[in-house]
């Protein structure tokens, strides 16, 4: 089969497709130009680079803007390398792409409607450029390419560097003059052209470099075989991706992103720390902590547990959190991100003594360093190196890494924030309110179990510790109890406590409610295939999923999910593989599974620690499904009872007026009425009224306590019985009757 692609071929197969309004696939492309798409992959986007600069010159929409991965054809989705390659060459050829998932769909659009009435022909001829050809040279280290991945299988896959460095020597047509030569800071030539290959081998995606000094073949890379023309154009593939890649032979070889500083991560009992220095109307502590050689919690018992767990050898950093709109060295589309200013870095040589101070190491830096998104805004944080995103802070702040920021603006969380300008007052609104909660030294008013009881909660302040700390540690609580026991009130207020605050800029992020029903699916909680408003379907995260992903990228603050009903629906169906991840065991990176539907190749996903799930249960409604036994290992259950005790009579009086004589009468009725009912072999306790339906409101005094309980009986109560007791109305209509002449 052939090696090259030929411009009017490749031209003739988007036209087809662009006229039945379809996508194409880069497999498609290869095919019909009769070459084998891993012999042509990495010439692909230069080939399409030539077309976009053809139809920039013409005043043609771009023709690759429908040429999409495989699994995209029904979509059209643009994502991964193919998304790279498309806004890069739209950039290099003068188009405007402020916002690039408009302009994608603004060009998918415009080819589907020029290419009825396009030209079937490009009218190359034989002086102009047709079939994609590459430099037969590039740069010197393009050689060694395709040598390390042959000394890396020869090794058995895997390898030291210097094991790799010496056996390229017997792939590669190397002299020993040249493994003589050194550069003009004294290092070897030879080892820094094999240095150069390796990180354009990394950036493709064929090696893995987790560890400094180790070098690893991914399973693309053991499939992967280079001549010399392959190599160029994966040269050429990679360097118009990241525009930063060197190409000067001279230059020393950059570290790959995985590996950088090997010291960070020999030790997998040190920890990485970043701390606050400000303390109130004390002022940045900073220079006092250099100077004394210490950094000290500010707080007598806030963090104290963190504190106690630091130790000698563990790695601390200085900073301080804030959010920025201008002068950001990427595209924001005038939005707020979250900053952190890394100001000085340092090595634990000390363990605390008093609680609150350790001794440190410290560095200060030469000038702050900024990092974007994955930012910490509480005091103390701990770093977990097992997690890529952390991994990444950490090689920031401790060694000499960049932040890829396109990396970060590829994840769904923020690219669904600064790939899309705010359209909306109500965008704006939740962009302003996000970027105040993204300050660290934002005050909220708190929130906590006393402000539980002060709301109306009727339970002993013991037992609404002992459900927050089940939260806590299990992850996943599930509140059950009969109907009108508040269920649904409490989870709320319960993720407050968690949170620490009620205030809508913080909640209204960190705090997501659905309910459960018979029609919910899998493809509605987690991830599906959903229609995007312009006749095509699209690969959309639910609720469950976008809360994980904002969970994720922001590991030191809790989030929270409630699933109200949790029994209505099918929770084993709309859970999916995430009914695993739920696990208190589960909820780390290395335990990521692939989902149903992924939106790359490769995707993984698992839920962070800082994800916390409560659901409610009617244990009294017939119609729902039971509760399997793997949901049920998966969470702590309390039950909610009635709550007609002493706290709940203050309340009657304190906010509606209602005297004691009344009050009481109406508890004796209820606890009378709830006797009957769990006496009842057809019932059980499992159905006793709860006392949400004899509970004043807030502030709401009644002025006729009589009318207000007839109207609540007749009205709520009564034909609750009579669902109770379908058949048995006698009996319903005897126990409603007690109630009104109770009274």
């Amino acid at each position: 089969m052939s090696e090259n692609l030929d411009l009017q071929t490749t031209y003739s197969a988007i036209l087809v497709a662009a006229r039945e309004r379809r996508f194409i696939s880069y497999g498609d492309l290869a095919k019909a130009n009769g070459a084998e798409w891993q012999n042509v992959r990495y010439k692909m986007n230069t080939h399409l680079g030539d077309l976009v600069q053809l139809a920039a010159e013409r005043g043609w929409p771009m023709p690759s803007s429908i040429v999409v991965n495989q699994n995209n054809l029904k979509t059209g989705k643009l994502d991964g390398t193919a998304r790279e390659g498309f806004i890069a060459a739209a950039k290099e050829f003068g188009f405007d792409v402020s916002d690039p998932a408009t302009f994608v769909e603004k060009q998918q659009n415009a080819m589907f409607e020029w290419a009825p009435n396009a030209t079937e022909s490009l009218g190359l001829t034989e002086a102009t450029h047709q079939e994609t050809e590459l430099a037969s040279v590039g740069p010197k280290f393009v050689q060694f390419f395709g040598p390390v991945l042959d000394a890396l299988r020869n090794l058995g896959g895997s390898a030291e560097a210097r094991q790799v460095i010496e056996k390229v020597v017997e792939f590669a047509d190397v002299t020993e003059d040249e493994l003589k030569e050194t550069n003009k800071n004294g290092q070897s030539k030879y080892e820094n052209k094999v240095g150069w290959a390796r990180f354009y081998l990394a950036k493709a995606g064929l090696v893995d470099s987790k560890k400094r000094g180790f070098w690893m073949l991914t399973s693309e890379g053991k499939e992967t075989y280079l001549d010399h023309e392959s190599a160029v154009a994966l040269f050429r593939d990679v360097h118009s991706r990241y525009r930063d890649t060197a190409i000067d032979d001279e230059e020393a070889a950059p570290e790959v992103s995985q590996d950088t500083s090997p010291e960070l991560f020999d030790d997998p009992e040190r920890r990485f720390w970043f701390v606050g220095a400000s303390w109130g109307d004390d002022g940045d502590q900073t220079e006092r902590f250099l100077e004394e050689g210490v950094w000290k919690n500010g707080y007598e018992e806030k963090f104290a547990e963190n504190v106690a767990l630091m130790k000698t050898g563990d790695r601390i950093a200085i900073k301080s959190s804030f959010v920025k709109k201008i002068g950001l060295p990427f595209e924001n589309l005038g939005k707020y991100v979250s900053c952190m200013r890394i100001k000085a870095i340092g090595t634990i040589t000390e363990a605390t003594k008093d609680g609150q101070t350790v001794k440190v190491d410290w560095t200060k830096l030469k000038g702050a360093k900024e990092w974007y998104f994955y930012t910490y805004r509480i005091t103390l944080v701990e770093a977990d190196a097992s997690e890529s995103l952390a991994r990444r802070l950490i090689q920031f702040a401790f060694s000499d890494s960049k932040q890829d920021y396109d990396f970060f603006l590829r994840q769904p969380y923020w690219a669904k924030k600064y790939r899309k300008s705010a359209d909306t007052l109500t965008d704006l609104q939740i962009d302003e309110e996000e970027a105040e909660a993204d300050i660290e030294d934002t005050i909220f008013e708190t929130y906590d179990i006393a402000n539980i009881v002060g709301d109306g909660c009727f339970l002993p302040e013991a037992n609404l510790k002992d459900a927050l700390t089940r939260l806590s540690s299990k992850k996943n609580l599930i509140l059950q109890g009969p109907p009108g026991t508040g269920k649904t009130w409490l989870a709320k207020r319960l993720a407050y406590a968690l949170i620490g605050t009620r205030d809508r800029k913080l909640t209204r992020k960190r705090m997501r409610v659905i309910q459960f029903h018979p029609s919910l699916s899998y493809e509605d909680f987690v991830r599906g295939w959903r229609p995007d408003g312009s006749g095509q379907l699209k690969l959309t995260d639910g609720v469950f999923l976008e809360a994980v992903e904002a969970a994720r990228a922001e590991r030191d603050r809790p989030f929270v999910v409630i699933i109200e009903e949790i029994n209505r629906g099918n929770p084993a169906q709309i859970f999916g593989e995430m009914l695993t991840l739920l696990e208190k065991d589960k909820r780390r990176e290395d335990e990521a599974i692939e989902l149903a539907y992924h939106s790359e190749v490769g995707e993984r996903v698992y839920i962070p620690d800082n994800l916390y799930v409560i659901g409610t249960m009617n244990i009294a409604d017939r119609s729902l499904a039971l509760v399997d036994l793997a949901l049920r290992r998966r969470f702590a259950f309390v039950t909610l009872e009635t709550m007609l005790n002493e706290a709940w009579m203050n309340w009657c009086a304190k906010q509606a007026g209602l005297e004691n004589d009344t009050v009481t009468k109406i508890r004796d009725l209820m606890n009378e009425l709830n006797e009957e009912i769990a006496s009842d072999q057809s019932l059980g306790a499992q159905f006793r009224i709860g006392h949400s339906y004899v509970t004043p409101a807030s502030g709401e005094k009644i002025a006729n306590p009589v009318e207000w309980f007839r109207q609540i009986v007749e009205t709520e109560i009564g034909p609750l019985l009579e669902e109770y007791w379908f058949d048995n109305p006698d009996k319903a209509a005897s126990a409603t009757r007690k109630l009104l002449e109770g009274y």
